[in-house]
Formats: C-alpha cells, structure tokens, sequence
C-alpha cells in the first residue's frame, strides 16, 4: 500500500492543466493504485484525480461507496475523459474537496451529461451520466483544467467563503491525511506515505 499526499487547492499544479496520456503504462497503473490507497485511507471523498497527487496526468478515479451510504460500487477509473454533452436541467448541491479541507460550497452543475473515457485496459466508454455520479464526475474534470469548486460560486458567495479560504491558505487547516501545502511543505496526518 501507498498512501500519497494530497496537494492543497493553493499549491501550483492545481491550476496547471493536465496532459493527455499517450501510453497506458506501468507508472500510470501504480499511480491509479496509489490513488486508490490514498482514497480509501482518507474516506470521506469519492474522486480523486490526478493533479491532487501532484501527477500532471488527464486521469481520474471514482468510487462512489467511499464515505457514502452509497452500496459497494464498483471503482471507476477514467483516463483521457471528456464531456461531450450537457444537459439543460441543473441542480445545486453542496460538494467538497480533498484539496479543499473542511470547505463544502453548493455548486450549480449540469444534472446528466454524456461522457467518454478508457479504462486501464484502454477500453473506451461512452456513457450517460446522471445524479450524483454525474456531479463527481465533473468535479474531478474540473481539477484536470484547473479549476477548483470556489471558482464556481457567485461572486458574493466566493467573498463570503474569503476566510475559510484564507484559513486554509495559511496551513491553519490541518486535514486528517497528509497534504502537500502551497509551499510545498507537507502537513497533516502521516499515512506511512513510503512507496
């Protein structure tokens, strides 16, 4: 097992938009790996995608039975996604973020969307999505542009969120699993990290 940190929302490479993975390789199925222990130490988060463990990579993973009282779902792992289409029909709810800890903003988000993705055995999907499947997949897409879910909020909402954004820029959140600060310090509880 490897447990790897989770980098904070203020830390670069949140912002960096991740590449397309050209090769499905040994590095890219330890990583997804890695992610997975990761996920399932923290357990209050469902996604997770690359870019939130420091790897500039096009690749997400979802297991939609983490910290819910989802049933056992099986774990999705979706490299090279795109949205190919929206609904009209939007719903606000309240998400939050690993890399934004102890934050939850309610965000407005298409309901259903139509997606396409490869699987670690380069299996190409093409699927309809919908409910609270369809938000977490469009939360984690979002990371790979490099964009974090303040961003989405109103520009009232986001000055009232200010502090709590502010507290966590300053390291004065501490989560439960170990993160990668701004700085690149790492802070939070140790999950015996070691590879």
């Amino acid at each position: 097992m490897a447990v790897i940190p989770i980098y904070s929302c203020f830390h670069p490479i949140l912002k960096k938009k991740t590449e397309y993975v050209k090769n499905i390789d040994s590095e890219i199925n330890q990583l997804v790996t890695n992610m997975f222990d990761s996920l399932y130490n923290i357990s209050n988060g469902v996604g997770l995608a690359a870019n939130q463990v420091g790897q500039l990579h096009s690749l997400f993973i979802i297991d939609m039975s983490v910290g819910t009282d989802t049933p056992k779902t099986q774990p999705m792992v979706m490299i090279n996604p795109e949205i190919i289409e929206y609904s009209d029909e939007f719903e606000e709810e309240a998400e939050g973020c690993l890399s934004i800890p102890d934050y939850f903003e309610k965000v407005k988000r298409p309901k259903s969307i139509s997606v396409k993705y490869y699987d670690l055995k380069e299996k190409e999907y093409n699927i309809d999505l919908d409910g609270f499947l369809a938000r977490v997949f469009q939360h984690e897409y979002d990371h790979l542009s490099g964009i974090l879910i303040y961003e989405k909020l109103s520009p009232i909402r986001r000055t009232l969120s200010k502090n709590k954004l502010n507290r966590i820029r300053q390291g004065l959140v501490i989560p439960n699993y170990p993160m990668v600060q701004a700085d690149g310090k790492l802070t939070g509880q140790d999950f015996n990290t070691e590879e």
